[in-house]
C-alpha cells in the first residue's frame, strides 16, 4: 500500500513570506527526505485570501485604480470566480497596513474607501456576489469611507465578510488602534467616533462578534447592507476542501509568522490544529515566532511546534518532520 502524503498547509508569514513560498519550503524538505507531500496554501479571511483559494477554485483575476488608505491611487487586484458570478475582494490590496509606510501611518485619517470602489468594480464587471475578506486593515473608520464609495457607485450587492477577529465594533479601536498607529489619546478619540457611528447606522452593530473586524470595515457592511459575516478560517478551509485532504494524509503541517495567543481565538493556525486533533491526524506547527505560555502551546495540541525565519529552515524543518 503507498505511504500517506503530508499535507503542507501554512498561512504566509505577513511581511516575509507568502503563503505558498512556505508551503513550496516545507515540502520541499520533506520530499527531499523521501516523503510524498501534497500544498495547500491557506488564509485565515486576510491578506493572502485570494492565492489561497485561486490555488483550488478556478477564476481570474482583474486589477482596478483605486484609493490607498490615504487616498492615494494604487492598483489593487479581485477575483472572479463562478463563472464571474462570484468576486473576492481582499481589503488588504487596498487598504491594507502594508500600503503605509510606519512614518505615515494615520489612524484618524486612514480610510476605507478604496475597499469599497473595489467592491463597486467588482459589482461592475457583473458579480452578484462579492466576498470581502478583511484582515490586514490600515483602517479604523468604522467603515465610513467603504460606504461612501458604495453610496456614490449606487451599488447593493450580496455580500459576505471573512474575518479572522471575533472583536466587536466598539472594541475595534481599543483592540486594534496602537498597531495602525494610534496612540491613547487617539484611541479614546477614535472610539468616541465608532460610538456615534454605530448610532447612525441601520442596525447597531455594537456587541455583535466580528463587527470590528478591520476597524469597523465588518460591522459597518453587516449594519447598512445586510452583509453576512462569516468566521474566515472556518470559510477558507471549506471551500479548499481541507478536511478531506487532511483526514487523507499521513500528517499536516501548518504555520503562520507567529503564534499567540490570538491563535487560540480563531486564528488559522489554531482552527488546523483543532480539525486535525478531532480527526486524529498528527499536526506539527512552523512559525516565525512563538509567543505562546506552555499551557497555552499543550490546548493546542500540536505534534511538534518549531521555529523558522528563513526559507532555507523551512525547508530543513520539513527534512526533519520525516526522521
Amino acid at each position: 500500500m503507498a505511504e500517506l502524503p503530508a499535507l503542507v498547509a501554512p498561512d504566509s508569514f505577513k511581511g516575509t513570506f507568502t503563503a505558498r513560498e512556505v508551503a513550496a519550503a516545507i515540502a520541499g524538505g520533506l520530499r527531499s527526505a523521501g516523503r510524498a507531500a501534497e500544498e495547500l496554501p491557506v488564509a485565515d479571511g486576510g491578506e493572502g485570501t485570494i492565492d489561497a483559494l485561486l490555488t483550488t477554485l478556478d477564476g481570474v483575476e482583474r486589477t482596478e485604480r483605486v484609493s490607498d488608505p490615504l487616498g492615494r491611487p494604487v492598483e489593487a487586484g479581485f477575483a472572479l470566480i463562478d463563472d464571474g458570478r462570484t468576486a473576492i475582494v481582499e481589503m488588504a490590496r487596498a487598504s491594507g497596513l502594508g500600503l503605509v509606510e510606519d512614518a505615515e501611518r494615520d489612524a484618524w485619517a486612514a480610510s476605507t474607501r478604496g475597499t469599497g470602489e473595489l467592491i463597486a468594480a467588482a459589482v461592475e464587471a457583473g458579480a452578484e456576489r462579492v466576498i470581502v475578506t478583511v484582515g490586514g486593515s490600515a483602517t479604523t473608520d468604522g467603515g465610513a469611507g467603504a460606504l461612501e464609495a458604495l453610496e456614490e457607485a449606487d451599488v447593493s450587492v450580496e455580500m459576505d465578510v471573512l474575518c479572522d477577529v471575533r472583536t466587536p465594533f466598539e472594541d475595534a479601536a481599543r483592540v486594534f488602534g496602537p498597531q495602525k498607529g494610534a496612540d491613547a489619546a487617539m484611541v479614546r478619540k477614535l472610539s468616541d467616533r465608532l460610538q456615534r457611528q454605530a448610532q447612525g447606522y441601520k442596525r447597531d452593530p455594537r456587541g455583535e462578534p466580528m463587527t470590528g473586524a478591520a476597524g469597523g470595515l465588518a460591522g459597518a457592511l453587516w449594519a447598512e447592507h445586510g452583509a453576512r459575516l462569516r468566521d474566515g478560517p472556518e470559510f477558507v478551509l471549506g471551500a479548499l476542501g481541507f478536511d478531506e485532504r487532511m483526514r487523507a494524509s499521513a500528517f499536516v503541517v501548518t504555520g503562520e509568522g507567529r503564534i499567540d495567543e490570538q491563535t487560540l481565538q480563531g486564528k488559522l493556525v489554531g482552527e488546523v490544529a483543532t480539525r486535525c486533533r478531532q480527526a486524529g491526524v498528527p499536526c506539527h506547527g512552523v512559525v516565525g515566532k512563538i509567543a505562546l505560555d506552555p499551557f497555552s502551546e499543550r490546548i493546542l495540541d500540536f505534534a511538534s511546534l518549531t521555529e523558522a525565519t528563513t526559507l532555507e529552515e523551512l525547508e530543513e524543518v520539513g527534512r526533519r518532520l520525516v526522521g
